[in-house]
């Protein structure tokens, strides 16, 4: 069945308004809502909820609804998303990776697994983020460092692209984790693999671009936040995250190239972070950082 995307089309700052509207309205349901930059010059942009073909007509009224008292002007319009077969030929190709305790592997590898591994069944797909890339495999990497010789009661997983590490998170501790990504496909599909792993449960996904969604007001701060994005966005947003870090917080930060590592460090010092570890991979790096109130 075709997946349907409701949208209207605005400036930025009634984009995040919107955003909070529907997030309001849809956060509790498995809806994906989002904001999307169009024109950047014109300052165009589209607020969206994605749907199923037999759900856009509720869906339509309501967000009709809600845009009544603030926005009664303003057009809903429709797309209709293509259906796509998401796993990937490669899927055969791809062998279990193991990074510390944890074994990443596809569906066809579950013999593969042994007693101590903890196991996460990812699939080739849309989504980033299948522990075969550097990026992916260090964060998982720092994440059981971190569990092990620090308290953590909330998680968050920026850029959660597959949901791989925002279930490595789950599986090893009880915590809430909020996933977030900015592509609502990611989003759906990082839900799926959390529900094939048993941890769904435990895991708010939401589609969410940078730090505008009220997900992140009303869930943190947070001990423990994984960025596994890139180098320019990642020093771009460097004030923002910190400031929704809890104190004596750990941040791990990835998908950055070797040569961008000191001028990722550089921003994060400057936000009050203190360096841990490095851990080099295939020529990316994954940094460990930890809020200075609690340096030695």
């Amino acid at each position: 069945m075709s997946e349907i995307r409701l949208f209207v089309t605005t400036t930025e700052q009634h984009a995040n308004r919107i955003l909070d509207l529907m997030s309001f309205a849809f956060g509790e349901e498995d809806f994906a809502i989002a904001t999307t930059e169009v024109d950047e010059k014109n300052d165009v942009w589209q607020a969206s909820v994605y749907m199923m073909l037999d759900e856009e007509e509720e869906v339509n009224e309501r967000v009709v609804g809600l845009l009544a008292e603030e926005y009664p002007d303003l057009p809903v319009e429709r797309e209709v998303i293509p259906d796509i077969d998401w796993i990937a030929k490669s899927l055969e190709g791809l062998t279990p990776v193991r990074a510390g305790r944890f074994l990443v592997h596809g569906s066809h590898d579950r013999d593969k697994v042994q007693p101590n591994d903890v196991a996460i069944e990812i699939d080739a797909g849309q989504a980033f983020g299948t522990g075969h890339h550097g990026t992916t495999a260090g964060c998982l990497e720092v994440i059981e460092e971190v569990v092990r010789s620090r308290p953590v009661a909330n998680a968050l997983d920026l850029g959660t692209g597959s949901g791989v590490l925002a279930i490595a998170v789950r599986k090893l501790l009880p915590v809430p984790v909020l996933a977030t990504d900015i592509d609502p496909i990611a989003v759906r599909v990082a839900r799926e693999n959390a529900r094939r792993n048993g941890v769904v449960e435990g895991i708010d996904f939401r589609v969410a671009p940078g730090f505008h969604s009220t997900a992140f007001r009303q869930r943190g701060p947070f001990d423990l936040i994984i960025a596994n994005i890139l180098a320019r966005p990642l020093m771009k947003m460097a004030p923002q995250l910190v400031a929704n870090l809890a104190p004596g917080g750990s941040v791990i930060l990835s998908g950055i190239l070797a040569a961008q590592r000191w001028k990722v460090l550089a921003a994060y010092n400057g936000a009050g972070l203190a360096h841990v570890r490095t851990i080099w991979r295939n020529g990316w790096v994954t940094i460990h950082l930890r809020h200075e109130s609690h340096r030695r």
